[in-house]
């Protein structure tokens, strides 16, 4: 399971899978407006190279982008919770990917999960701005021990849906997300303009738009969804 037909031209690339494993911000979720803003605060505040912040920060854990820049003897905690407040009282302009409801609601509710580096206020705060049902299976920043680029949150999120990694796909659109799924050995797919360089055999769509789910189950009853990229 887990296949991918990439041979083939993009227009008609097929994937086959037991599970789906989606990130939130930026592959659900467009919520670029609020993001720039809070960690421009952040940049001004202690003269940081804002830039630099969002080349770095895009789906990684808030607490690991403050450890990375706030200057030497800062709060890293007290700072974390601090923008983590001012993200969830900020919801104007977050949007859903193109397509992304519509994905959704066209998939199993039990083959779903979502994975974020948001903790889980956040995530409902921005998957209901969205307008985006909720999966009833999410691994959050505060089920983990280490964020992404490391594996961690996909390997639970898979156990969780009791399939093998490598019978799920990843949805992403971040280099350290890319980086976790493909660690993960879960075949990934990328999103959106902000990958950076795919590593092999990952794929890459636009948005949501032109992918098409079929569900189906094989002779064991076991769920098969396959894709249409």
């Amino acid at each position: 399971m887990g296949t991918v037909n990439a041979s083939t031209p993009a227009a008609v690339r097929t994937l086959t899978c037991r599970a789906v494993l989606f990130d939130m911000d930026g592959t659900l979720v467009d919520s670029t407006a609020v993001v720039e803003q809070v960690w421009g605060e952040f940049a001004a505040r202690y003269g940081l190279d804002i830039g630099e912040i969002l080349r770095t920060s895009h789906g990684v854990q808030a607490g690991d982008t403050v450890r990375r820049f706030a200057p030497p003897g800062a709060d890293v905690l007290a700072l974390t919770a601090e923008l983590g407040a001012m993200e969830r009282v900020r919801t104007e302009g977050i949007l859903p990917l193109p397509g992304a409801a519509r994905l959704l609601a066209a998939l199993p509710a039990d083959a779903v999960a979502l994975v974020t580096s948001a903790d889980r206020v956040l995530a409902d705060i921005r998957m209901a701005a969205a307008g985006l049902a909720m999966p009833a299976t999410v691994v959050t920043a505060e089920l983990v021990t280490r964020g992404k680029p490391d594996p961690e949150g996909y390997l639970k999120a898979a156990a969780r849906l009791g399939v093998d990694p490598s019978d799920a796909v990843v949805f992403e659109d971040a280099p350290a997300g890319i980086a976790a799924g493909v660690a993960a050995g879960i075949p990934t797919v990328a999103v959106g303009p902000n990958t950076g360089p795919l590593p092999p055999g990952v794929l890459h769509i636009p948005d949501f738009n032109a992918v098409a789910a079929h569900v189906d189950k094989d002779e064991e009853a076991w769920t098969v969804i396959s894709f249409r990229l």
